[in-house]
């Protein structure tokens, strides 16, 4: 019956097209950079504590791990994961650069049963669109945007340049589309800031993304008349200036089988007000990268046994293959073969991740196919089956 059942897989595998998800492998997680005012011990002692917490937040991906206590004490001995430093000069600034040891930092991370990602990491796409008065805008990846401060005066905000920056930051690769005439005869301003989650879907296929994300800024219509005047009146004394900048984001986890029908398939977060539309940009980015995380992230120090079936190990040679594949995932602890049936094998796998979190890992490689019959019931605890490219 196992032999049958895979034999149809592969027969089937022909006939369904599988999505195929772009995935991107962030180099020097482990190195960061940080901007000093002067090459001193103790501004360097900053720099090199502030440069430890962005690699802490590259290789786990939340901001909630920072407080985490064992993390929090690694931090505190910053020194002991430090694998050597230097400076540079760019343009009138002074940075240091620090590589800490990946060794230490993932012992670090065990300790603390935190979190921790590979290097492979799903593409995001950011849909951003710019309420400016009356005017609304996407924002592609090379435009600046000149949002009115008051309706009084105009102040640019280079928001490619904030998103790049977040996304070194956070080791997610995040794109924005061209806006090029593909993308402006595929679909409007309109579609977007409306959030049509099909529309959007359709438009983003260009750029292969795993996940898509719209924002929505403003400066006029998600701001509350009322309150935004209210705002201004009991502060005419104030140094500090009204929130008269609004944000609102969607969210759409599986850019490649988006169905509208299944829950949670387009997630809206709440609206946020601020006095600055690139730090509202920020948080709101930290924010969804945290959820993005939460699909891939691994529990460290947690074996969770998870069995697989693999179609197409035609050779000795395909079968190491598939093992050593399989042993360098980052979310695979172990691997032990249960079962061989002519071209098939049954793996029985040993996670440091759920079984969810593991399909979402694998999703990105390109070596190991998900098949899904759309005409099958679904069975419950069915082991799930992938078809081996050599």
């Amino acid at each position: 019956m196992f032999r049958y059942f895979i034999v149809l897989v592969v027969v089937l595998s022909h006939f369904f097209s599988l999505s195929k998800v772009s995935a991107v492998e962030v180099k020097n997680l482990y190195n960061a950079k940080v901007i000093v005012n002067s090459q001193t011990d103790s501004e360097r002692q900053r720099a090199l504590q502030q440069a430890m917490r962005a690699v802490v937040l590259k290789v786990g991906g939340q901001q909630a791990l920072l407080s985490n206590s064992t993390i929090k004490k690694g931090l505190k001995n910053y020194s002991r994961y430090v694998a050597n430093y230097r400076y540079q000069r760019k343009s009138d600034k002074t940075e240091l650069l620090v590589s800490f040891d990946e060794g230490k930092i993932n012992q670090l991370f065990e300790q603390a049963s935190a979190p921790i990602w590979g290097s492979l990491r799903p593409q995001i796409l950011l849909w951003l669109v710019e309420e400016n008065g009356l005017q609304r805008t996407t924002i592609s990846n090379a435009t600046y945007s000149s949002f009115s401060d008051n309706n009084t005066s105009q102040v640019s905000y280079n928001f490619p340049v904030s998103v790049e920056n977040f996304s070194t930051l956070r080791g997610l690769p995040i794109v924005m589309p061209l806006m090029d005439l593909t993308d402006m005869n595929t679909i409007s301003t309109f579609d977007v800031w409306g959030r049509f989650a099909e529309q959007v879907q359709a438009a983003s296929q260009r750029y292969n993304p795993e996940s898509i994300i719209i924002i929505r800024l403003s400066n006029s219509s998600l701001v509350p008349e009322q309150a935004y005047y209210e705002e201004i009146e009991a502060c005419l004394l104030c140094q500090e200036k009204p929130q008269s900048y609004a944000l609102d984001w969607s969210f759409i986890a599986d850019a490649q089988s988006y169905n509208s029908d299944k829950i949670g398939a387009q997630i809206f977060g709440e609206i946020s007000y601020g006095t600055a539309p690139d730090k509202l940009l920020e948080q709101a980015l930290s924010i969804i990268s945290d959820k993005i995380y939460q699909k891939y992230a691994l529990n460290s120090g947690v074996d969770k046994d998870y069995v697989i079936d693999v179609a197409n190990i035609s050779s000795l040679r395909n079968f190491i293959e598939v093992e050593r594949f399989l042993q360098q995932l980052s979310s695979v602890k172990s691997v032990k073969l249960l079962k061989a049936s002519g071209n098939n094998r049954r793996f029985e796998l040993a996670l440091k991740s759920s079984g969810q979190a593991f399909l979402a890992l694998l999703k990105l490689n390109q070596q190991l196919d998900h098949f899904v019959d759309p005409l099958a019931e679904k069975v419950v605890d069915a082991v799930p089956v992938f078809y081996w490219k050599p």
